[in-house]
């Protein structure tokens, strides 16, 4: 009897609390739908006043996230400092100081399976921190023989530095997925070692903005360099995301495709 593959469910940065509540109206159902084993969304966005607080995280685990992915903008709310040192479940990326608030990956057991979750940040236009290929080497060499399968959200600007950093680690994760640019790419596929990839998932947030937040304040931040603050724009919501099916036999990806949900918040 063939065994059933694993499914990963994952989305990309969710931005502002109505994008919370959205998936917590729409994803229990979409979760059943798809028969997800694992749900995984970028919170760095989440909380009311930008980056992440207890709140914002809360509400994702109760709409079925099970594990929150971060990037560039994770300590913006020093509420969360104690949660992220606490949680298994709410990973900052794995290049940061050591010396950081919480943990760069995670390894959850699901359906009998031991699942290797790891967090990383891209360094081109980016913050300087550690190199990402030798931050995630030294994890998967740490934890080697500890999981069975591994997944990787790359927070980065550069196409390049992701492309390049998914075919470096090609076979070695069932699926890599970039965040942060918020704007969902086309390269969605299996890489020729069978790693599933796509260089950015997008975003959960308002569909008639720039990046999630209100065009006229983005519009006027570029025409008059004046210092703005960015809010978080209303109207309908889209959510961008994936799915990635994994061979558990194997630990690599099978077959995969886009999620795309609009509506009302």
């Amino acid at each position: 009897m063939k065994t059933r593959a694993f499914r990963l469910l994952c989305f990309g940065d969710v931005v502002g609390e109505k994008s919370c509540f959205f998936l917590r109206r729409v994803l229990p159902e979409l979760r059943k739908r798809e028969c997800a084993d694992l749900v995984i969304a970028n919170g760095e966005n989440s909380a009311r006043r930008g980056g992440i607080d207890p709140e914002s995280a809360e509400m994702l685990y109760a709409a079925g996230v099970d594990l929150i992915t971060t990037g560039n903008h994770v300590f913006r709310q020093r509420s969360v400092y104690d949660l992220l040192d606490g949680a298994d479940s709410l990973l900052r990326p794995c290049n940061y100081p050591a010396a950081c608030p919480g943990k760069g990956y995670s390894i959850l057991k699901l359906s009998g399976l031991r699942v290797l979750v790891i967090n990383v940040m891209g360094t081109l236009f980016m913050d300087a921190l550690t190199s990402p290929f030798e931050s995630v080497e030294r994890i998967l060499e740490r934890e080697a023989g500890h999981y069975d399968f591994a997944f990787c959200d790359f927070h980065g600007e550069a196409t390049g530095e992701k492309k390049a950093f998914a075919s470096y680690f090609d076979s070695r994760f069932a699926a890599i997925f970039g965040t942060h640019t918020h704007i969902p790419t086309a390269d969605l596929r299996i890489l020729p070692g069978g790693t599933g990839y796509i260089t950015d998932l997008g975003m959960v947030g308002s569909a008639d903005s720039v990046l999630g937040m209100k065009k006229e304040i983005a519009i006027a931040k570029f025409t008059t360099r004046m210092p703005t603050y960015y809010e978080v724009a209303e109207g309908e919501t889209e959510a961008w995301g994936a799915v990635f099916d994994v061979d558990p036999d194997t630990g690599l990806c099978v077959s995969t495709r886009q999620i795309h949900l609009t509506g009302e918040e």
